[in-house]
This record gives C-alpha cells, structure tokens and sequence, in this order.
C-alpha cells in the first residue's frame, strides 16, 4: 500500500512539474558512465534545467492532461527527462552538445509550448540567441525604426528644398 502511495505522490508532483515546464527533452542515456551522467546533471543545473531519470509508467501517467503529452509514446526503453523551466534554448543547447560528445546520449525528442520537437528541431533551437540577447535584439530594432524613419522624412524634405531652390534659380536665370 505504501508503494501506491508514493507513486500516486510522484505522479502528482510530475504532473505539476510538466504543467509548469515551457519544454521538456527526452534523452536516451543507456551506457553512459555515472562521472559523465553527474556532469551532465551540473551542467543543466547551472542552466536551470531539471534532470531526472522517471519509470516510464509515472512518467507517462503524469503526462495526462499537460501540454507534454505529445511525448507520451517516446517513453520505451531507459529514458531522462529534462524539464526547462525559462530558457528552452539553452536546454537544448546543452543537451545536444553533451550528445555530440558522447555517442551513447541520444537526445529523442522534446516538446515546446504543447508540440512535439523531432531532434533536428532540437537542434535548430539549440542554435538561437539566450532569451536576453534576443529582447536586446528586439530593443535595438525597435529603438532603431523611429530614428531611420526621421532620416528618410529628413531626406524626403532636403529633396524637397533643392527643388525650390533649382526653381528659384532658376525663375531668377529667366528675369534677367
């Protein structure tokens, strides 16, 4: 009876967890050596990321009714959960390069904001900007437009004025 119970414990908390989770990763870590399963866990915490190794049932019980059960049917063999929290690229910025250096850690699939993300969609994510360099980007954009419209009315106006001034010239080139 104890056994359901902490089940049933685990499954309600993971269940809150993947609710919360703006993604999560499903990694294949059958081979891997404890030393680099221990640097791979610091490594995503420094990033903010959750790393935890779940049964394939919790796992899945605990996916129902979140936006991470589009992942439900990638829970077959051993298999790691990496729930991002902020950062999603940075998540998966750190899981493919941790399996590009080991042959054995094969990320499988990942889910952002409700769909599904195959490997090579993990790996284009991986390749953005971190979440402040990108609002920098938008800042600078926006800080920009206002400025580069000025300059196009300002050379609309100067046009303007070199006319009048070829007429002008040209009016006095005629009375005289």
């Amino acid at each position: 009876m104890l056994e359901r119970e902490k089940k049933a414990r685990l499954v309600k908390e993971y269940r809150e967890k993947f609710g919360r989770a703006e993604a999560l990763f499903l990694a294949g870590y059958q081979g891997i050596k404890a030393n680099e399963m221990t640097e791979l866990r610091r490594t995503l915490r420094d990033a903010g990321v959750e790393f935890r190794i779940l049964k394939n049932t919790i796992a899945r019980l605990a996916l129902k009714d979140t936006p991470g059960c589009v992942l439900s049917g990638h829970f077959k063999g051993p298999v790691a959960v990496a729930l991002s929290y902020r950062d999603s690229n940075l998540a998966a910025d750190k899981l493919t390069r941790f399996a590009a250096g080991l042959p054995n850690f094969k990320v499988r699939a990942g889910m952002l904001g409700g769909k599904l993300l195959r490997f090579e969609d993990i790996e284009n994510l991986s390749k953005l900007p971190a979440r402040e360099v990108m609002i920098a980007m938008l800042i600078g954009i926006i800080k920009n437009q206002p400025a580069s419209f000025v300059v196009v009315l300002g050379g609309v106006l100067r046009k303007f004025v070199y006319a009048l001034a070829a007429v002008k010239s040209a009016k006095e080139g005629v009375s005289k």
